[in-house]
């Protein structure tokens, strides 16, 4: 077997220029394919109409990839039985982590609108339990306006309607829509 292959060297050789050919062409696909995926992904745009005909699971998963579209690679979605008030969980690019608890109406604006005693499950898990740096509420309804003095006591932001409408159709990150964050965890070109 050595033998035949030091008399007939130039087929190893060709088999191996043509293992590297495969190797380049397939790391080129892989590029190519991940590029396309970022593309989609900065692309990705909601209207309110399209996430208020979602289930409820369905529209923590688009928060997680609104999340995602804006620069949390690690947004997950984590709600279910027992997810402690979290639904979505991510770190920003500024390294802050934000705890996120979903509230889906499935009449929009109409349903049920979001009040204390949601606010107060989270309020109690956001950041003790899930560590959050940012511990926000996000609904496509209402918060009732007992509620809305709550989350300021207690440094709970709130996205409703509006701002989901702002957020989900732009191209603004969630970050720049609320006031009052915390400071980033890392520093920033801007810093």
């Amino acid at each position: 077997m050595i033998h035949w292959l030091l008399v007939h060297w130039w087929i190893l050789l060709a088999a191996m220029v043509l293992g590297l050919l495969a190797g380049i062409g397939w790391w080129q696909q892989r590029a190519q394919r991940l590029q396309w995926e970022r593309v989609q992904q900065r692309a990705l745009r909601y209207g309110l109409a399209q996430l208020d005909a979602l289930p409820h699971l369905q529209f923590e998963f688009a928060v997680r990839d609104l999340m995602r579209r804006d620069g949390c690679a690690d947004a997950v979605q984590v709600g279910g039985q027992g997810d402690l008030g979290a639904d979505v969980k991510a770190t920003d690019p500024y390294g802050r982590r934000w705890v996120i608890q979903c509230k889906h109406r499935k009449n929009g604006d109409r349903g049920a609108a979001v009040g204390t005693p949601e606010l107060q499950v989270l309020n109690g898990t956001g950041r003790p339990v899930h560590k959050g740096d940012v511990v926000v509420m996000v609904t496509n309804g209402r918060v009732t306006q007992p509620g809305r003095a709550f989350a300021r006591e207690q440094r709970l932001h709130l996205v409703d309607r509006r701002v989901l409408g702002q957020w989900a159709a732009g191209a603004r990150p969630l970050w720049e829509l609320l006031p009052m964050l915390p400071p980033p965890r890392k520093p920033t070109a801007a810093s």
